[in-house]
């Protein structure tokens, strides 16, 4: 196979319609919008517009709300702990916290803390120091035969 030979699968890709482009083309005059009326034109917008009754996005009550002084935490699977200990870019037998895993690029940067799942097996035995964590990931740390321990101070702003 050489460069010139290459192709996309058939019917993969598809021609972009020009419409406007005249009569020979099958979208040529009105290109396809029909004779006269508001949709005929550019710059429509139709869509929420119900003739001057309420419209239906106003007629509904609002509903949920979203907490402004949220906290947000980088997230991490304990999976991944363990796939960068085995890619020896996190030292098991230092204490992990905040900051090497910062260090590492597991996370990119810190939010509010770091909290840790525990999506995925753990098979070192680790010292872990971060903000939040489940309860499932904190059994299965200690089950492995290492320990995690939850800081409640607050991440550097």
């Amino acid at each position: 196979m050489k460069l010139n030979e290459l192709r996309d699968n058939p019917g993969a890709t598809k021609k972009r319609k020009r419409v406007g482009r005249g009569p020979g083309s099958g979208m040529g005059k009105t290109a396809g919008r029909g004779i006269k009326g508001q949709k005929s034109r550019s710059g429509v917008s139709i869509g929420g517009y119900e003739g001057g009754q309420m419209p239906l996005y106003q007629r509904l009550p609002k509903r949920g709300f979203n907490k402004p002084n949220r906290k947000q935490y980088a997230v991490i699977n304990l999976g991944l702990i363990q796939k960068f200990i085995d890619a020896k870019k996190i030292d098991a037998k230092a204490a992990i916290t905040e900051d090497a895993l910062l260090e590492s690029g597991l996370i990119r940067r810190k939010l509010d803390g770091v909290r840790v799942l525990a999506k995925g097996e753990v098979t070192s035995k680790l010292k872990i120091e971060v903000t939040g964590a489940s309860k499932s990931a904190v059994e299965a740390v200690e089950k492995a035969g290492g320990s995690l321990t939850v800081t409640t101070a607050q991440a550097a702003e």
